[in-house]
């Protein structure tokens, strides 16, 4: 019997013609090209969202860290908060 993994099923509900082609017939689509060039895309967008995450955590690190300073080197120096 053979396996039908859980993406074929997707294929299948999204359009039964594509997957019979594909499962059946040993048919492969076109636009390879272009769905190698897409996942890259998402690829290269997921990291771009990582990258912003780590930046804005930093960022507020930073900002913390300058509050700190400053509030210490107030209260050393005597000056009104």
């Amino acid at each position: 019997m053979p396996i039908i993994r859980v993406s074929e099923i997707s294929e299948y509900v999204y359009c039964a013609r594509s997957w019979w082609f594909r499962r059946v017939a040993g048919e492969e689509p076109g636009g390879h090209a272009r769905r190698e060039r897409g996942t890259w895309q998402h690829t290269q967008h997921g990291w771009l969202v990582r990258l912003s995450t780590i930046t804005r955590l930093l960022a507020g690190l930073l900002l913390l860290a300058a509050l700190l300073t400053f509030i210490v080197a107030a209260t050393n120096h005597g000056l009104p908060m």
